[in-house]
C-alpha cells in the first residue's frame, strides 16, 4: 500500500520513500508525490536519490495493480534497484506544475462550456476537452476572454471527499463520460472551484490543482474542432510559455 501524499498536498515536491515492491514495470514504494498517468493527466517525471548516492530517473509513473498502488518507471541505464532500499523522491515541479496550472483551467473551461465531457488531454502548456454538442459551436475569442476573467479573479480551489456511494447517488458531480472518477477506496475526492452563492464547479477529479485560479495565469483559446456528429473540441494553451 502506497501513501498518496500528492493528495493532500498538490504543492509537496519531495519525500523521503521506501522501494517496497519491483517488478519488469518499475518500482513501488510505501509513499510517494508522483501523481501517476490517469484521469487525462500525464505521470510525474523526476528523480530517485537513494541513500548511496546513486540517482534513479523517474521517466513516469502509472497506475499499479490495486487502487492503492503506483508504479515509477526508472529510465536505461538506472543504477540496481532492491526492495527495502531507502531514499528521497523528488518532482520534476516545474512541469508539474505547468499541468496542475492547465488541469484546473479545464475545470474553468467545463463551467463555460455546459455540455458532457467526453474525452480530454492535460498537457504540458496545453490542454483539450471534447464535448458532446450537435450544433453549438463556441466563439474561441469569447471563450478566451471569459476564461480569462475567471482566471483573474483568483477564486479559491480546494478538494474534500465523500463516500462511493454518496457519488453514486450524485451523478451531477460526474461530468466526464468516457473517464470514470477513482473509486474503491470507500472514498472520493471531490475539486471546488469557489462561487460567490454557491461552487462555480464542484466535479468528482483525482488529478492535481492550483490552490487559487489565478496561478494559472493567461490562456488563448487556439481552436474549436468539430470531431465529429455531436464531438467539438477546444484546445486551449498558456499565452505566455
Amino acid at each position: 500500500m502506497t501513501d498518496f501524499l500528492f493528495r493532500d498536498d498538490a504543492y509537496r515536491t519531495d519525500c523521503p520513500a521506501t522501494i517496497t515492491a519491483i517488478d519488469e514495470r518499475g518500482f513501488q514504494t510505501d509513499a510517494t508525490v508522483f501523481y501517476p498517468l490517469g484521469g487525462g493527466q500525464p505521470g510525474d517525471i523526476g528523480q530517485f536519490t537513494l541513500e548511496s548516492g546513486d540517482v534513479v530517473e523517474i521517466t513516469d509513473t502509472v497506475k499499479g495493480d490495486g487502487p492503492d498502488s503506483i508504479i515509477h518507471k526508472p529510465g536505461s541505464g538506472s543504477a540496481a534497484l532492491k526492495v527495502g532500499a531507502t531514499g528521497v523522491l523528488k518532482l520534476d515541479w516545474a512541469r508539474r506544475h505547468r499541468l496542475m496550472r492547465m488541469h484546473t483551467c479545464l475545470h474553468l473551461l467545463s463551467v463555460l462550456v455546459p455540455f458532457p465531457v467526453t474525452g480530454g488531454q492535460v498537457g504540458d502548456g496545453k490542454g483539450r476537452l471534447d464535448f458532446d454538442m450537435a450544433d453549438q459551436i463556441p466563439d474561441k475569442d469569447t471563450l478566451t476572454a471569459k476564461l480569462n476573467e475567471l482566471i483573474a479573479a483568483d477564486l479559491a480551489v480546494t478538494a474534500r471527499w465523500i463516500t462511493d456511494e454518496e457519488l453514486l447517488n450524485s451523478p451531477d458531480l460526474v461530468k466526464t463520460m468516457a473517464v470514470k472518477p477513482p473509486m474503491g477506496m470507500g472514498r472520493v475526492r471531490l475539486i471546488e472551484v469557489a462561487g460567490q452563492d454557491r461552487p462555480l464547479d464542484l466535479q468528482a477529479c483525482g488529478g492535481t490543482h492550483v490552490a487559487r485560479t489565478g496561478e494559472i495565469g493567461p490562456v488563448l483559446v487556439r481552436k474549436v474542432e468539430n470531431k465529429g456528429r455531436q464531438n467539438r473540441r477546444v484546445n486551449l494553451e498558456f499565452a505566455a510559455q
